[in-house]
């Protein structure tokens, strides 16, 4: 994975503990808070495993940082409720970021597998509607990766991408193996194709999401500390978590928008996020998950599926 470079100020001249590390970074002056805080998603299936619960804030402050460094949209193909609007719009640095994620939404293994199956379709129904828009090619920000287009695809996200194949009941194991190991090899096909980052997590770490494993190429853990989640990855690792009165600490959405923010002023993106007494857009219907709950259904692209139906195909 691309590595974040950091100031020879933070250069140890010996081996230290991440602890003493931590205190080090602490008590600079003037702390490289940009550089040190996510790792960046390079090409190809990125698998995301969060030990003690699902880390939605963690991975979609990743997808929105994805997002603030690269132009292009991102398709979203959920499960089990990661794609929350609520949190989504609370740590977003800017409300032009939410309209970039297209979302659809599997309830069923059926509606999921077809989602995944589909996109390609809706990514090129995106690139129609984008390049008709002809001031599109000229809102690239300062900051942002040259190499990529604002029209083409700039992340795929699939979280607990294993949840409605070990769910389904009508599905002898076999079946159901066999379904999610053909979503893996489309989702490799996207990456491929498009040569973008593949997001994925999975709800369970055992033998049936072992597949998704090995079809990743980079793999990131979080774990939940005393301090908040630290991410590790093969070149990068969470040390300090500061905030804005100078003291290091992490909490959970009040991090995260810190950190957002401070990304979005260095690539020179305004921040047009609305204030939080900001009404909800008015419901146009309601859905059920896989676990039987009652969810709204919005006028929001983010609770749209792609291909015009609440739920996807």
């Amino acid at each position: 994975m691309r590595k974040h470079t950091t100031s020879n100020r933070l250069v140890a001249d010996q081996p230290t503990r991440g602890a003493d590390r931590n205190r080090s970074l602490a008590d600079q002056a003037d702390p490289p808070t940009g550089e040190m805080l996510l790792p960046s998603l390079d090409d190809g299936i990125t698998l995301l495993d969060v030990k003690g619960g699902r880390g939605i804030p963690l991975l979609q402050s990743l997808v929105l940082d994805h997002l603030v460094l690269h132009d292009g949209p991102a398709f979203w193909v959920d499960a089990n409720g990661h794609a929350t609007t609520t949190t989504l719009a609370r740590i977003a640095p800017s409300q032009r970021l939410l309209d970039r994620i297209h979302v659809a939404r599997g309830f069923t293994v059926y509606q999921h597998y077809g989602a995944v199956c589909e996109l390609p379709t809706a990514v090129n129904e995106i690139i129609q509607s984008s390049t008709a828009d002809i001031g599109a090619a000229s809102r690239r920000a300062p900051g942002r990766d040259e190499e990529t287009s604002p029209h083409t695809p700039s992340l795929i996200v699939a979280p607990a991408v294993d949840a409605q194949y070990r769910a389904d009941d009508t599905l002898c194991e076999t079946h159901a193996e066999t379904l999610q190991a053909r979503t893996l090899a489309r989702l490799r096909s996207y990456a491929d194709g498009y040569d973008i980052p593949v997001l994925v997590t999975r709800n369970e770490r055992n033998e049936f999401t072992a597949p998704v494993a090995r079809a990743a190429d980079h793999h990131l853990e979080c774990e939940q500390t005393r301090m908040g989640p630290r991410v590790v990855g093969k070149d990068f690792e969470t040390l300090v978590y500061p905030v804005d009165d100078g003291a290091y600490y992490q909490t959970t959405l009040a991090y995260w928008q810190q950190l957002l923010a401070a990304r979005a002023t260095q690539v020179g993106m305004e921040p047009t996020t609305p204030a939080s007494s900001t009404p909800t857009p008015e419901g146009v219907g309601t859905g059920v998950t896989a676990d039987g709950e009652t969810v709204s259904a919005t006028a929001d692209p983010l609770l749209d599926a792609w291909r015009g139906g609440f739920g996807g195909q």
